[in-house]
């Protein structure tokens, strides 16, 4: 009886022992999650902070991307020189870019502007319309645009739209054309292209100039879309159905010199073209005594004035100006043609 109760004894102090260790090891286990759930707390709430703040080390995009039509028109390359330059000598990188007023492709050129983390974009558009959507896209991807040479038909997405006062300008030109014709005679004018609104806001002030001359007739209109190349084949057309034109008024210089150069190999010397832009082409060929006046348009200096209220939107977050703002044109004619150099007056 006494070996029984000593080998009960016994394997209920085993039992007691091995429970001991067991609670042991549980606490050990449970104080080693605890631990481990608290670093992995810890690490998660650094991560989360860290995503919360940019690093302090992260460098803010250097890149303006400027995009042009082509630069075949030496007013569109003329902008995108003075863009570059301006941004340049402000210590930016740029990307200069050409859409060829081609909208998918403006499109595509805005995409490559997003992916390089522009800082900001200089844009001539490739329409008012068309353009409006590849605007909203890069100000959602955080990027600034800033708009010359024409309007998009919507306020409130581009930062700045710096155009030049077409229709004011359009009005110098046409009271230049109806002085030169003596008020009167049969007379051709050439569109720009039709889904730009600046040809429309030239046409427009030009005839609100001319038609309040009842002897001023015209006698065809068309749309050469701002070519030269295009401009030269309408005019040969027209010329051939209507031998005594007096005078072509042009919405831009390249269609007037396209116009001139038609003229010319009909051997129509006396007919008084005048343009738009204040080309150096078309200087020369009014210091020759052949185009007798253009309408300036400061295409670099607008540029470069673009650039300027970028960097002050990149640094202060506002550019002080209005968002739509007219720059007036000047006209030029045989009086002040030696004072224009890449559409600029020096």
């Amino acid at each position: 009886m006494k070996n029984v109760s000593k080998i009960m004894w016994a394997g209920l102090m085993l039992i007691l022992m091995g429970t001991s260790v067991l609670i042991g090891c549980s606490d050990k286990k449970a104080e080693n999650n605890n631990a481990s759930s608290s670093s992995s707390a810890a690490e998660v709430s650094a991560s989360a902070s860290e995503s919360a703040s940019p690093s302090q080390n992260e460098q803010k995009s250097n890149l303006i991307v400027i995009i042009t039509p082509s630069h075949d028109n030496p007013f569109f390359k003329s902008e995108a020189d003075g863009a570059a330059a301006k941004a340049e000598e402000m210590g930016y990188e740029t990307l200069v870019l050409v859409h060829d007023d081609d909208p998918n492709k403006q499109n595509e050129l805005v995409d490559t502007a997003i992916s390089r983390k522009a800082a900001a974009i200089i844009l001539d558009n490739a329409g008012a319309d068309a353009t409006i959507a590849a605007i909203k896209k890069a100000k959602d991807a955080g990027i600034p645009s800033f708009l010359i040479d024409r309007e998009i038909n919507e306020t409130g997405i581009a930062i700045s739209q710096i155009v030049s006062n077409n229709y004011q300008g359009a009005q110098l030109g046409g009271e230049e054309f109806v002085k030169l014709m003596g008020e009167k005679g049969n007379f051709v004018e050439l569109l720009g292209k039709e889904s730009d609104t600046n040809a429309g806001i030239r046409s427009q002030g030009y005839h609100d100039v001319i038609d309040q001359y009842p002897d001023m007739k015209m006698v065809a209109q068309q749309s050469a879309n701002w070519s030269q190349t295009e401009a030269f084949s309408k005019m040969e057309s027209i010329i051939q159905a209507n031998k005594d034109i007096k005078g072509v008024i042009a919405g831009n210089d390249t269609m007037a010199m396209g116009a001139m150069a038609a003229l010319k190999a009909a051997g129509l010397k006396d007919v008084i073209v005048v343009g738009f832009d204040g080309s150096n082409d078309v200087r020369d060929s009014i210091k020759a005594g052949e185009i007798k006046a253009t309408v300036l348009q400061p295409a670099y200096g607008i540029a470069q004035m673009a650039v300027e209220q970028a960097d002050q939107y990149l640094k202060t977050g506002s550019t002080g100006k209005e968002e739509k703002q007219l720059i007036d044109c000047v006209l030029i004619n045989s009086g002040n043609a030696d004072k224009l150099e890449t559409f600029a007056l020096k």
